[in-house]
Parts: C-alpha cells; structure tokens; sequence
C-alpha cells in the first residue's frame, strides 16, 4: 500500500495536534486555546473566528496562493499568510488591519477581474466559496475590472466537465490530483492565453489516466469542475448521486467498502461489510438482479463493476469471522410468528431473533427458501447455497417448523404471538384465457418450476413453447432444454430492446439453443384433446393506453402456426390462499400494509412479494428488514436492527496511477459450455477465483472517497 507524502503529512499533523501541548494565541482580541502544530487559519477557525480563505482545504497542503487569509502578528514586520502560520504560545494575531484588508481585498479583485459577474445561473449559487467571501467582504462588480477568457469549455470527458471561466487558480484540485489522490494527471499548464489547469499534452482525461474518483470536482470551491451533466439529480440525495451504486441497492449494502476490503484482498472483512446488511450474501451473489450495477458510474467508460459477483467471491471466502460480533440481545419474552420461509420471512426472522424476540416460522413447503428453493433452477442456485445460509439463520436461534401450513394468521395471535408476519410470496402462476388453454399439455411457470427442483417427472415432449418475456420465462425454458426437449422457443410480446428478461440470461440461453420470438402476440393453442401447435402474429406495435390497458396493433400477413408438444405459461404470479386469512386485499390476492409493513388487523404485518407483487430477491430482503424493525418497535423495542460486523476504518485517500485504468475490461467468470451445461442441473458459473476478483475490485471508481473529504464552511457558518 502506497501512501502519498501529503497523507502522511496530514496525519502527522493530527497525531501531533492531538498529542500536543496546549497553547494560547491571541486572535482579534479574543484569547483562544490551541494545539502545537495547528496553523493560526485553523486555530482560528476551530475556536470560530472567520479568516477569510479561498486556496486552503481541510485535507490539502496549504499554499498561501489566494492572499485573502493575510494577517498581521505582533513583532513580525511582514503581513503572513495565516494558513502557512504555525502557532506559538503567546502569539497576537490582528486579522482585519488596514494592511491586511487592502492586501486581501486587491487579491479578491484580482480573482474576480476574471470570473463572471452573473452568478444567479451557476449551479454553485448559494453554495460558492467565492460567492460567499466577496460577500463578507464586501467587494462588489462595480469594482471588478473584467477580463475575457478565451478557453472554452471542455464537455468531451465522461463523468467530469471542466468550466474554466469558473476556475479562479486555487490549485485545489491539482493538489487534490497529484499529492492527495497520487494520480497527478491534473496540473497548471501555461498557454498563450495563460495559466489553466489542464492535463499535459493536452489529452483526455481517460488518455492520461484518470481515475474519475471525483476529489477535484469535491475540492473545487467555484464549480468550474464538476459533476458532468446528468450524473446528479435534484431528485436524489447529495450522498446517492456521489455514490449510486450503495443509493441503489434496497438492503443499503455498502457496496465501495467491500469492494475496496476484496481489492485488498481481505475477504473475512468484506463479507463481515455485505452482512451487516443482509443474511444472503451468496445467494444474491448468484442470483441478484444487480441494479446496483445498472447504476454504476463506470458505466460511463465501458462497462459496471461486476457488484454481483464479488459479492459471491465474498461469501465464498467467508471465513465466519463476523459472527463474534453478530449482535446478542437479552430475551424481550415476546413472540413472533412468520408464515414462509422466503428470503423476506427468513430476513424478518433474522433480525428479529437478534433483537432478543422468540421467532418461529411456519413453512408449508418440506424445505424454506421459497422462490429461492422453488422458483429458481438450481444450476443457477444450488440447494447446498441456500442450505449454508439458512443454517445461519437458524443458528441465532429462529425456529423452523416446514410442512407446516398457516392459513389464519389471526388463530396465531390467539395462540400467544404478539405478533405475526405473513410473507407467503407469490406461488400461485396465473394463465392468460386463450383459446386452447384448457388442452392437456399446459403448464403454469411456478409448478412446472417447483416439480423440476423437486425431481418429479414431467412429460414435455420434444417441442416445447414459453409465453413470456422475463426471467422466470426464460429459466422455464432452459429448465425445459434440461428436461430433454429438443426445441424450446420463447415467444413475448415486448420488442427484444424492451424485454424484462436480463441481458445474460438471455444470452446463455440462445447458447442453450432456445429461438425467441420477440414482439410475437401468441394468438391461440391448437389441438384436439392435447397440445399440437400455437399461433403466432408479428407486432407492429404493443402499447399501454391512459387507463393502462394494453393496445396491441398486429402486423397484417406475419401469421405463424408453430408446431408444439407443450405450451408453459411464464406471464406473471400471484399470492396464494391469502384470500382466507381474513385481511384486506387488493385484486383479490395481494395483501394491503401500510409503510410499516401493518395491515388492517392489529399486531398482524405483512412483506414481499405478496404485497409488491412478484419482485427480486434483494427486494424481498429490504422489505424482511424493514418489517423487522416495524414489529421490533412494535413490541416495544426502538426499531434498530443495524449491527456493526467490523470495526470502521478511515479509506487511504492514495488510489495511485494505473496506466489505461478506464479502459480495463470487466472481468468474465468461468462458465460450463452450452452443450454440457444444458445436459444438467449443475451450476453453469463458477465464483471468481481470488485473484480476479481482487482485479475487478480494482476497477472501482471509489466514489465514496468523495464523501471522506471535509466540506470547508462558509462565513456564514462562523
């Protein structure tokens, strides 16, 4: 690990300031105590008396470049810079003296000779430094002298636009480049219109090797570089749009931290990181719809860190160690009841029984793991996964009762739980009323899915159809390929751009050999007593009207008549005896709870999919979380189920060069070949190994770095 002078500098500093000798300084008249080693502008500062500044920062080298923190000290003949100033005992400090002000305010007019004299359209205004320091001190436009400045703006980088008729030379963000980060692409360059930052041979950003972390556009107290247009949004949190991928993530995991432990290659800290949030780290590692990734910054050079599958190479390094500080809360003696064991019950549970509540989940399944265990193939999520994690759950003392049906949740509050939580998912697959849907030779997506993990027998025949355009389609499909059909087409009606189905669970599946039909509207099922073919029509156009209904315009002499064997319906789910539970519902299925998670019944909360409608796993995992937290104030508790797995570490703020760092590839995970993957149920990729995945983590930006670097006040703030 490589540590730059700058860091080094500063740490020292503060190890010296904390183990100092305490002093006193005398500055405008007030007496104020201090550190050895502090400078007067930080003495100062700390004790609140403004001196105005513009070139310093809190986690820069001072300079003394903008003049405006000059000070006069009793017995020294010169006016000093306040910032560059150590303390001495005893020291008098005269901040506002005639020589001090003139001096300060011929540097601010200087600055501002060449700065724009419009502020109210700057995305900086209210929040400029600079806006904020000629308004104490009270230098006007009336006074500024303008100057022009000929250098255009440079729009031509990803992530980063640089506005130079912002930049007032502070050299912030070069020190921020080259002494804070070590990345030294940023650097004064002189031209025949004069000095700007720039990058020398005048490249690109990408070309010279940046690292786009960020820290010039945090350090820049004007708004010349900043964020490039679109990466931030009013909508969003300051703290999201500096890091979107953790802002994106449901169950809140603190996506660079870990990333940062695997780039060390520390795997018992990274996976200590991803369970302080949820109890599934491999299981979503295999199977997450990783929006996260959708969210990337890195998307912008190429390709998104591959979050999923790091987080897969944590958990299959996971050396157990987080669990000597897994939390441990006395007994509350309240108990709680969750009917399903899916990742949102199983999560609810987790969190709950580590909030000291006796918990016990009813599963009417012979095994939990709800859509986990039965909705999801096992070459893409092996049993002993879920087996290993749900062990863990069970380990913290939840109870398991499974071939256990609930159908009254109200019977178990009679029965002594002060609590229950119905989180049953959607297992019920639902059908489209097309002619011919009553033939033999249908299947509905969840039983044809469920009895191919149980092992029963299914009857396909070689041809089979899939009606539906998500995953859930096309893992029907390659499950059907699996089962011995020797033609297995996908028909939707989405265009291929529009697809839910993800981009890779497509992919493998046109390596298996099933056909798409995409932008297809399936017009009947032919046969006679079974299924003999189906009828297709090209799309011209599918869309959903002002009362969302679907309007569907077919494309006049693309009809189709398709021979099959076996038609499976993959075109949507549903909850499943949620109707005789006696709460209240909406379409007749899907249970109504409020935002934290209660339904119309008192003490009875509801989570998943079987209120949301059939999501993702992550999703599922959020909602146990917050639906533990509502029933542990429910009870009584204060609703925190945060729990610190590893203790917190300050990241170095060195990331160095990397020579062509924004064009390094994503990192591809070993896969079985189609044709003998599709022979079995074996799982078809394999984790990372620990050094590639110690290589993916390097790709990371490190956006969090961002929100490290200590946000200097404005006057106003004194």
């Amino acid at each position: 690990m490589i540590l730059s002078t700058t860091y080094l500098r500063n740490i020292a500093c503060k190890l010296a300031i904390c183990m100092g000798i305490k002093m006193r300084i005398h500055v405008e008249g007030k007496n104020i105590s201090v550190k050895e080693g502090q400078s007067v502008l930080q003495a100062a500062l700390d004790a609140g008396i403004y001196i105005p500044h513009l070139c310093s920062h809190p986690n820069l080298e001072a300079v003394s470049g903008c003049r405006l923190c000059c000070i006069e000290i009793e017995g020294e003949e010169e006016v000093l810079a306040a910032c560059k100033t150590t303390v001495r005992d005893g020291m008098v400090v005269k901040v506002h003296t005639p020589r001090a002000d003139k001096t300060r305010k011929m540097a601010m007019e200087l600055i501002l000779a060449a700065h724009p004299a419009d502020c109210t359209g700057c995305p900086k205004y209210g929040n400029c430094e600079l806006q904020s320091m000629y308004q104490y001190m009270g230098v006007g436009p009336q006074r500024w002298r303008k100057k022009s400045r000929i250098v255009p703006n440079d729009n031509s980088n990803p992530l980063i636009q640089h506005l130079f008729t912002r930049c007032v030379r502070c050299g912030r963000c070069v020190r921020a480049c080259r002494e804070l980060r070590g990345v030294k692409v940023l650097d004064f360059q002189k031209t025949k219109d004069g000095i700007h930052v720039g990058i020398d041979g005048n490249l690109s950003l990408k070309e010279a090797g940046c690292k786009f972390c960020g820290a010039c556009i945090e350090v820049c107290p004007t708004g010349s570089i900043m964020d490039a247009v679109g990466i931030m949004s009013e909508d969003t949190s300051y703290k999201d749009m500096v890091v979107p991928c953790r802002g994106a993530c449901p169950a809140g995991i603190d996506i660079p931290r870990y990333i940062r432990y695997i780039k060390e290659g520390d795997f018992a800290k990274a996976i200590a990181v991803v369970r302080e949030k949820v109890p599934f780290p491999e299981t979503l590692g295999s199977i997450c719809n990783h929006i996260c990734e959708d969210n990337c910054k890195r998307n912008e050079l190429g390709e998104p860190i591959s979050v999923c599958r790091l987080k897969r190479a944590a958990a299959v390094n996971d050396t157990k160690e987080w669990k000597a500080k897994v939390r441990k809360t006395p007994s509350t003696g309240k108990k709680v009841a969750v009917i399903g064991g899916g990742p949102a019950g199983l999560t609810a549970s987790y969190y709950l029984v580590k909030k000291g509540h006796s918990v016990t989940v009813f599963e009417e399944n012979e095994r939990a793991g709800g859509q986990g265990r039965y909705g999801i193939p096992a070459y893409r999520l092996p049993d002993d996964i879920l087996d290993k994690e749900i062990a863990d759950i069970l380990d913290e003392g939840v109870e398991l009762l499974t071939n256990t049906k609930v159908e009254s949740p109200k019977k178990l509050l009679a029965d002594g739980y002060e609590a229950v939580l119905v989180a049953v998912g959607t297992h019920e697959g639902t059908k489209i009323p097309l002619e011919g849907s009553e033939l033999e030779g249908i299947s509905i997506n969840t039983e044809f899915l469920k009895k191919a993990r149980q092992g029963g027998p299914q009857k396909l025949g070689e041809r089979v159809m899939i009606l539906g355009g998500g995953n859930v389609a096309y893992d029907c499909a390659r499950t059907a390929i699996r089962l011995g059909a020797k033609e297995v087409h996908v028909a939707c009606l989405e265009s291929l751009d529009k697809m839910p189905a993800g981009k890779e669970e497509m992919e493998e599946g046109k390596e298996e050999g099933i056909i798409l039909h995409d932008a297809h509207s399936l017009l009947r099922i032919v046969g006679s007593a079974h299924v003999e073919g189906v009828e297709l029509q090209r799309i011209k156009r599918f869309y959903f009207d002002e009362n969302r209904r679907a309007v569907i315009d077919l494309l006049e002499e693309s009809y189709e008549l398709l021979p099959v064997d076996h038609v499976i319906f993959a075109v949507g789910q549903k909850p499943a005896g949620t109707i005789d539970m006696g709460l209240e519902l909406l379409g007749g299925a899907y249970i109504i709870a409020d935002e934290n998670m209660k339904t119309n019944v008192e003490g009875i909360f509801a989570a998943g999919d079987v209120v949301t409608g059939t999501k993702t796993v992550i999703d599922a995992i959020a909602a146990g979380r917050k639906s533990a937290e509502s029933i542990d104030r429910y009870l009584g508790g204060d609703g925190d189920i945060c729990e610190q797995l590893i203790d917190m570490e300050i990241p170095n703020q060195y990331i160095g060069r990397c020579s062509g760092f924004a064009d390094l590839k994503r990192k591809v995970p070993k896969r079985k070949e189609a044709k003998v993957r599709k022979q079995s149920f074996e799982i078809v990729e394999e984790a990372f190994d620990t050094e590639t995945a110690k290589s993916e983590a390097g790709r990371c930006l490190q956006c969090d770095l961002r929100l490290t670097l200590e946000q200097p006040k404005l006057w106003t703030e004194y």
